[in-house]
C-alpha cells in the first residue's frame, strides 16, 4: 500500500485505533472487538475512512486466527476487514497481540511462545504483503506488569521475577516476529507501544520512585539493547533466570523501534504518599518496607509541565532519539473531559515538534470505545466508555471525539465551547480529601462561553446547575422570577445579552396531579414558554434541549415505547408535554427532546424516593402506587447523559431512562430496605388498571442500568 497522505497542516498525522485487547483472567476470555461490538460491523472502517484518518492500529491478533491449534489458521474474518482498509486507503498498524497472553494453548513464561509467534507474524505478512507497520505485541511492560506483577491477568504472578520473565518473553517475540515479516517484507517497520508514565513522591519514597521510574523503560531498553552491566536493573534480570546470552540477542538493534509509541492516559503519572489517610483505601499498598498511597499525580499540585503528554515525550526523545507517535489519546469520562485531553494532546504533540522533536502522529483511541477498563477488564459490569463513536448505537453515533478528530485531520485544529476551560486535572478540587488546593494550571479562555439554563429554580434545573460546576461547563442559572420562558421579549433580551452557546429548557409546571385544576398555567409553562425558547435559539442559531415525559404515552401498548411510537396522552400534564414537543420541533429542527420517567436523585429532599423513606421513618408506613410500571430516571446520570448529547450535537426525540423497569411501590420498597425497614411498611396502592409507560431506545442505549442506579442513590444520600 501507498503511503497515506500527509495532513493539509503542520501538525503531526491524525491516526485512529480500534480497543482490540484479548486477555485471560483465570478461565476467562474478555475480547475487546467482541465486547464493544465492532467483530460484528464492517461498517465502521467506513466510518473511520469518513474522519480523514489515513493509518489505523487494527488488529490481526493471533488468539483470533489460531484460537485452539498453532497448526490452524482462519483469517477470513481479518481477511474481509483488510481488504477494506486497502479499498479505502487506510494503511494499518498490524498489532498480533493486544495485551494478551497468546491463545489458550500457550503463555507469557511458554519458552516456545517467541518462535510459535512469529509462525503467526510470517503468515500475516505472507497473507498482506502490502501491510508495512506492525505492532507485534501491545505495552509489553504494561503487560508484564498487570499479568506478572499484580496478578490481573494471567499469568496471574505477582513478583518482580515473573513481570521480567513475561517481559523478556514478549520482547524476544517481537525480535523473532519482525525478523519473520522482513524476511517476506523487507522494509517493514517496527511501531512499539508502551506507557511511559513517571512515579513522583514524598521524599520519604524517593527510593521506590527511582526505582519505578528506571522500571518503566525495561521494555524499550530491552529492545533497543540497552540493558547490559551498567543498567540498573541488570542483577535483578539476571536474577530472574534471563541469561547473558539473552540479552545479547538484542545487543544488534534489531528490534530497535522504527517509530516509539507513547500510550499514555491520565492514570500514567503516579504520587506516592505515606500518609495514606489523605486518600482513598482503593489507593493503599506498599513495598514491604513502608505501607503508602498510589495515586494519579494529576490529582497533587505538581508544576506545570510536570505531568502529562509533552514531558514524557521528551524523555523518551533524550533517552532514545527516535521517531515516536502518541498511540493511545483515550480519557473515559464526560464528553468535556474527553474532547479536552485530546485537544491536550494534540497541543503538547504541536508543541514538541516545534522543539525538533521527531512527534509522527497523535492517535485517537478507541475509535469505538471499550467496556470495563475502569476495572483493568477484572469485572464483567458492563462499563461502557465511548470514543469518538458511542457503539451503544445501531449503527454507532458519532460523538463531538469524532467531529474533532476530523477537523484535526483536515485542518490541524479544533474548536468548542467546552474547551474554554481546562481539564478537571488542571481544576482547583481535583485533590483527593486532605491535599492542597491550587488554582488552574492552565489558563482559560477571557470569556468562557456559557449555557443558558431556563427553569433553575427546580429539581432538574439545581441538578443541571450542579452538575456543570462540577464539568467545568459555564452556565447561566436562571429561574422563572428572573426569566419568564413565555415570554418572547424577556427571552429575546436573555439571549441577546448572555450571548450563550446554548440553552437547556429544564422550566416547566412541575404538579401533574394540579394540571387539570390549572391549565391555563400548565399550557403556558409547560407548551407556551418551551415555544418561545425553540423559536429564540433557532432564530439565534443555538442547540436547544427539551424535556419531555414517559406521560406523554397511555401506558396500554404491551411492550417498552421507542422514540418514534405514537404518542396518546391520559392525563392534562402529559397531553401538554406531547403539543410542546410537536411544537418544539416544528420550531427549531435541531432541537433535543430528551423524554424521561419520574426523576429520583440525591439532592432533592422531596423526591419521591426521599418521601419514601422519611415517612417510614415518622409514621411507620407509605402508600404506593402499583399498578403504574415505569422507568425512573437517576437525575445525576439523566443529565449526565443529556449534556453528553448536547455536546456531541445530537438532535431529535431521544429516551433516557435507567435500563430496567419498577412501580412506586418497587421504587418505595427498595429505599426503605436498604435504609433498614421492614419493606412490609410500604403499603401497595391500586388504581384498577394495571399500565406500563416504560421507556426503550431505538437511538441507543444511554443510562446504566436501574439496579446500578439504585444503589447509587442510596450511596450518595447516605454520604
Amino acid at each position: 500500500m501507498s503511503a497515506p497522505d500527509a495532513p493539509a497542516h503542520d501538525g503531526p498525522e491524525v491516526w485512529g485505533g480500534i480497543e482490540c485487547t484479548v486477555v485471560r483472567i483465570g478461565d476467562d476470555v474478555r475480547d475487546q472487538i467482541a465486547e464493544t461490538g465492532h467483530r460484528d460491523r464492517v461498517g465502521d472502517l467506513d466510518a473511520v475512512a469518513a474522519l480523514g484518518i489515513r493509518t489505523l492500529r487494527h488488529p490481526v491478533l493471533w488468539e483470533h486466527v489460531s484460537p485452539d491449534r498453532p497448526d490452524r489458521a482462519d483469517f477470513r474474518w481479518h481477511d474481509v476487514r483488510m481488504g477494506r482498509l486497502a479499498d479505502l486507503g487506510i494503511a494499518p498498524v498490524v498489532g498480533l497481540v493486544h495485551h494478551g497472553s497468546g491463545p489458550r494453548w500457550t503463555g507469557l513464561l511458554d519458552p516456545a511462545f517467541p518462535e510459535m509467534l512469529a509462525v503467526h507474524a510470517a503468515r500475516t505478512a505472507e497473507r498482506y504483503p502490502w501491510v508495512d507497520m506492525f505492532t507485534p505485541i501491545n505495552e509489553p511492560l504494561t503487560t508484564a506488569r498487570f499479568g506478572g506483577l499484580y496478578g490481573h491477568w494471567q499469568p496471574h504472578g505477582r513478583d518482580e521475577a515473573t513481570m521480567l520473565r513475561c517481559l523478556h518473553t514478549q520482547c524476544r517475540a517481537t525480535l523473532l516476529a519482525m525478523r519473520a515479516i522482513r524476511r517476506i517484507t523487507p522494509g517493514a517497520r517496527l511501531v512499539q507501544t508502551d506507557d511511559l508514565g513517571r512515579i513522583f513522591s514524598t521524599p520519604l519514597l524517593a527510593y521506590q520512585a527511582a526505582r519505578e521510574n528506571e522500571r518503566r523503560w525495561l521494555g524499550f531498553d530491552l529492545l533497543c539493547g540497552r540493558i547490559d552491566r551498567d543498567h540498573p536493573w541488570f542483577r535483578d534480570v539476571l536474577a530472574a533466570g534471563i541469561g547473558a546470552d539473552d540479552l545479547a540477542l538484542f545487543r544488534e538493534g534489531e528490534a530497535r523501534p522504527d517509530i516509539l509509541g507513547i500510550n499514555h492516559y491520565l492514570t500514567s503519572d503516579r504520587h506516592l504518599d505515606e500518609d495514606e489517610g489523605r486518600y482513598p483505601p482503593h489507593t493503599h499498598g506498599g513495598n514491604g518496607r513502608h505501607r503508602y498511597a498510589d495515586t494519579e499525580a494529576v490529582r497533587m499540585p505538581w508544576p506545570a509541565g510536570e505531568t502529562g503528554f509533552a514531558p514524557r515525550l521528551r524523555e523518551a526523545w533524550a533517552r532514545y532519539r527516535l521517531p515516536m507517535a502518541i498511540t493511545e489519546a483515550h480519557h473515559g469520562c464526560t464528553r468535556d473531559e474527553q474532547v479536552r485531553w485530546l485537544a491536550e494532546a494534540w497541543s503538547d504533540a504541536r508543541a514538541v515538534r516545534a522543539e525538533g522533536i521527531d512527534l509522527r502522529a497523535v492517535t485517537v483511541w478507541s475509535l469505538f470505545g471499550a467496556v470495563d477498563w475502569n476495572t483493568l477488564l477484572t469485572r464483567r459490569s458492563g462499563f461502557y466508555e465511548p470514543g469518538p463513536f458511542d457503539a451503544r448505537s445501531d449503527p454507532p453515533r458519532p460523538t463531538a471525539l469524532a467531529a474533532a478528530t476530523a477537523a484535526l485531520a483536515r485542518d490541524g485544529r479544533f474548536d468548542h465551547p467546552v474547551l474554554d476551560r481546562p481539564g478537571w486535572w488542571h481544576r482547583p478540587g481535583r485533590q483527593y480529601a486532605g491535599g492542597p488546593v491550587t488554582a488552574d494550571r492552565r489558563p482559560s479562555a477571557p470569556a468562557p462561553r456559557s449555557i443558558l439554563l431556563a427553569g433553575g429554580g427546580g429539581s432538574l434545573g439545581r441538578a443541571f446547575a450542579r452538575i456543570c460546576a462540577a464539568r467545568g461547563l459555564d452556565v447561566v442559572v436562571t429561574t422563572r422570577a428572573e426569566l419568564d420562558v413565555a415570554d418572547q421579549a424577556a427571552v429575546a433580551a436573555a439571549i441577546d445579552g448572555l450571548r450563550p452557546w446554548a440553552i437547556v429548557n429544564a422550566a416547566g409546571y412541575a404538579l401533574p396531579p394540579d394540571a387539570p385544576e390549572e391549565p391555563g398555567r400548565c399550557v403556558r409553562e409547560n407548551v407556551d414558554g418551551a415555544l418561545v425558547l425553540a423559536r429564540a435559539a433557532a432564530d439565534a442559531g443555538l442547540p436547544l434541549v427539551a424535556f419531555s415525559s414517559d406521560l406523554v404515552f397511555d401506558g396500554m401498548l404491551g411492550r417498552p415505547y421507542v422514540e418514534d411510537d405514537a404518542t396518546g396522552p391520559r392525563c392534562a400534564w402529559g397531553a401538554s408535554k406531547a403539543e410542546a414537543e410537536r411544537r418544539v420541533s416544528a420550531a427549531h429542527a435541531d432541537a433535543l427532546i430528551v423524554r424521561a420517567g419520574a426523576f429520583f436523585g440525591p439532592w432533592e429532599p422531596t423526591a419521591f424516593a426521599t418521601t419514601a423513606r422519611r415517612a417510614v421513618e415518622d409514621r411507620g408506613r407509605f402508600e404506593a402506587e402499583e399498578d403504574v410500571e415505569m422507568s425512573p430516571a437517576y437525575v445525576p446520570d439523566l443529565v449526565h447523559a443529556a449534556l453528553d448529547l448536547l455536546i456531541d450535537g445530537a438532535s431529535g426525540v431521544w429516551h433516557l431512562a435507567n435500563d430496567g423497569a419498577c412501580t412506586r411501590h418497587d421504587l418505595a420498597r427498595t429505599v426503605v430496605t436498604a435504609a433498614g425497614f421492614d419493606p412490609g411498611r410500604i403499603v401497595p396502592l391500586s388504581r384498577g388498571e394495571p399500565r406500563s409507560t416504560v421507556l426503550a431506545s431505538r437511538r441507543g442505549v444511554m443510562l446504566p442500568a436501574l439496579e446500578d442506579a439504585f444503589a447509587r442513590y442510596l450511596r450518595d444520600t447516605a454520604a
